[in-house]
């Protein structure tokens, strides 16, 4: 790219912004400052202004103005994003704009099995909006309950439903959104074959805010499945889980709605953060959170499938059910409360995931000596958390010292594996630098220049992800 950042705002920048914005801003750095960091505390930024705009029109007039002024804009969701993208630079040279308030259901269509939504819907509330029709938006992650609709298209979000319906990119039908020249894309219809050249919609999705800002979204709901089984297993390799995966796909029919893989020692790890016991009462090195969802009781299936673990429990109710669930959901703030670790969020090839869990796992703890990892997720789609924990004793140094040759070497062997370096929470700023190293040289190319001819200005976001 031949652009380079926008300088610090001007005194004129900042009051065309203000104006363009309306009563949708605040310079106050109290209120401001909450927006700043990010759910890690890893990156914090600065901004002399905040922009909450509450409709489209108004986004694109403030684009407009950015574009005319040359001031970059920083789109923030929920703020629940664990790379930084949604963070400001720390120099003050951009403009935080918080889509928050474009908070509509617009419709919800139930013949079609369609939504349409604007970006700052938080997803619990999109899902009780479509569960009060009977329908379902397959999408869910632990911070449901702030993350926005936004935010996890620009990201490409996954989450534990992956498996069986696709990540977020799957599930958008269409979307609206805001150019880097103010204009707006008017792409809701939603319609299943419109085969008018490439889909701009999915070139933003998992964009990150680079390419324009997106502002509603037209996304695919399901029928609310009539019945839903919930076991847990436990397995002495992850091997045995693939095993046990496949057996219950093929005994189902392809039912499986999640399975989640975590060490014993994950498991222990939430169990004690809950204050509950372990659902499993012998040692198991792995263990397996499993759940079916169709149209026809499932137990008995579920309970055939899972003959192949070493021991098994299944939820004889919603309350245990959510019990179990609780234990997989809570484990990455069970592990945030036990002290530093330095964090992976990454994918590889689902039939190698086994011997690279294991295989990775022997060599970053011999090669940093003290550290202990924690490598869980979701099988099915080949996404682990692969987390090193950091000694208990001068942790916070450890992590100082080593989070960074940690993080290269765990990136290099999934290079080395096929696999991607960022399964599902996005680039942002944390791996910019490493995606430029490991990442395929013509597609970061094509990719620079698809930024470069939408954003010559270079004002959406910049710094992040190319």
């Amino acid at each position: 790219m031949t652009s380079t950042a926008p300088a610090l705002p001007s005194p004129a920048a900042l009051a065309a912004l203000k104006a363009a914005a309306g009563t949708d801003w605040t310079d106050d750095p109290d209120v401001i400052a909450p927006r700043l960091t990010d759910w890690r505390g890893r990156f914090t930024g600065s901004t002399p202004l905040l922009l909450r705009p509450g409709d489209t029109a108004t986004v694109a007039a403030i684009v407009r103005a950015a574009a005319a002024h040359r001031v970059a804009l920083v789109p923030q969701g929920g703020n629940t994003g664990l790379v930084g993208g949604g963070i400001p630079p720390a120099d003050g040279s951009a403009v935080l704009i918080s889509l928050a308030r474009l908070n509509r259901i617009r419709a919800l269509d139930v013949a079609g099995q369609l939504v349409t939504a604007e970006a700052g819907v938080i997803l619990a509330d999109l899902h009780a909006a479509a569960e009060a029709l009977g329908l379902r938006f397959p999408l869910s992650l632990g911070a449901k309950g702030s993350a926005t609709l936004g935010g996890l298209a620009a990201t490409n979000a996954g989450g534990v439903q992956v498996l069986r319906h696709g990540t977020m990119r799957a599930l958008v039908a269409g979307i609206e959104a805001v150019l880097p020249d103010g204009s707006i894309v008017n792409g809701l219809s939603g319609l299943v074959k419109d085969n008018t050249g490439p889909n701009l919609a999915q070139l933003l999705v998992g964009a990150e805010g680079t390419l324009g800002i997106i502002t509603a979204l037209t996304l695919k709901l399901v029928p609310m499945p009539r019945h839903r089984a919930v076991g847990w297993a436990g397995v002495a390799s992850p091997q045995a889980a693939l095993a046990l995966l496949a057996g219950a796909q093929a005994l189902s029919g392809g039912q499986v709605e999640s399975f989640e893989l975590m060490p014993a020692a994950g498991v222990a790890l939430a169990a004690r953060f809950l204050g509950q016991a372990a659902p499993l009462a012998g040692a198991h090195p792995w263990q397996c959170l499993v759940e079916l969802a169709g149209p026809q009781p499932l137990d008995d299936l579920l309970a055939q499938a899972l003959m192949a673990a070493d021991d098994a429990v299944i939820a004889q109710s919603d309350a245990q059910a959510q019990a179990l669930w609780r234990l997989r959901e809570e484990l990455p703030l069970a592990e945030r409360r036990e002290g530093p670790a330095v964090h992976h969020d990454i994918s590889v090839p689902v039939s190698r995931l086994p011997d690279f869990a294991l295989a990775a796992t022997a060599a970053v703890e011999a090669a940093f000596p003290g550290g202990r990892v924690i490598a869980f997720g979701h099988l099915g789609d080949g996404n682990l958390h692969f987390n090193v924990r950091a000694p208990a004793s001068d942790a916070a140094a450890w992590v100082t010292a080593n989070g960074t040759a940690i993080t290269a070497m765990v990136h290099d062997l999934v290079a080395a594996a096929g696999g991607s370096i960022s399964a599902e929470h996005g680039i942002g700023v944390l791996k910019r630098a490493d995606l430029a190293r490991l990442g395929d040289p013509a597609r970061l190319a094509a990719l620079r220049a698809i930024k470069q001819a939408l954003d010559p200005l270079a004002i959406m976001n910049p710094g992040k992800l190319y």
